[in-house]
C-alpha cells in the first residue's frame, strides 16, 4: 500500500472508522524532520498490508492538528478502533516507529 494523504474529507472514513489500525503522521513540506521520516513510512506502508499509513500536511489542515493537539511535528500517532492508543514526537528510526504500533 501507498501512504494515504488526509483531509477533513477523508479523515472519517480512512482514519476513524478504519479495518486495520492506522499509522497516523502530521507533518509539513518546510519541516526537515519530517522530510526525514517521510521515506521511512514510505517503507513501511509498502511493507506492512495489516497497518494503514496516513499523512496530514498541519500547514493544509490545521483543523485536524488542532483537534489532536499537535504542537510539534513530526507528529506520529496510532489509531486503532477510532482512538489514539499511542503517539511520539519528533524523528525516529524506523525500528522506534514500529515499536509505536
Amino acid at each position: 500500500m501507498s501512504v494515504i494523504n488526509i483531509g477533513q474529507a477523508n479523515f472519517s472514513s480512512e482514519v476513524l472508522n478504519a479495518d486495520r489500525p492506522v499509522l497516523l503522521d502530521f507533518w509539513a513540506p518546510w519541516c526537515g524532520p519530517c522530510r526525514m521520516v517521510g521515506p521511512i513510512l514510505e517503507d513501511i506502508a509498502a511493507e506492512r498490508p495489516d497497518i494503514k499509513v496516513c499523512k496530514v500536511n498541519v500547514d493544509e489542515q490545521p483543523e485536524l492538528a488542532a483537534q489532536y493537539r499537535v504542537t510539534s511535528i513530526p507528529t506520529l500517532m496510532v489509531v486503532r478502533d477510532g482512538q489514539v492508543v499511542n503517539q511520539s514526537m519528533g524523528a525516529r528510526p524506523k525500528s522506534q516507529i514500529l515499536a509505536l504500533l
